[in-house]
């Protein structure tokens, strides 16, 4: 245990003299102004993922208003899980209909002048 802590608290010494060996070589080497360059970049970076997520939030939140206001209270899932009866339900009430004065879902059994859509 005790090497454990010796080698945690080496580690953190190199880290730690490293970082600040590293700043003074970039200061010393880069054109004056390239950190206030990187830190703006960093900045707008920041910004940037900010700005990314609070817009997926919003979105998530939207689409979560949108969902509440087309089915209510209602189960996605179970509403998914019922659509295929929903459908036969659909197709059985049209070929019900269709006869000598219903031919599909485009026809008007109503229309006396004969006009179609196709």
């Amino acid at each position: 245990m005790a090497r454990r802590l010796t080698w945690l608290a080496v580690g953190v010494v190199v880290t730690v003299v490293v970082l600040r060996k590293g700043r003074a070589v970039v200061e010393t080497y880069l054109p004056a102004g390239t950190t206030d360059a990187v830190d703006g970049v960093q900045r707008v970076s920041h910004a940037v993922a900010t700005l990314k997520s609070e817009f997926l939030a919003g979105m998530a939140e939207r689409e979560q208003q949108l969902r509440h206001d087309l089915v209510g209270d209602a189960d996605i899932d179970t509403l998914r899980a019922e659509r295929p009866e929903r459908v036969d339900k659909l197709r059985r009430a049209w070929a019900s209909r269709r006869g000598d004065d219903w031919a599909g879902p485009t026809e008007d059994p109503d229309d006396d002048d004969g006009y179609t859509f196709f």
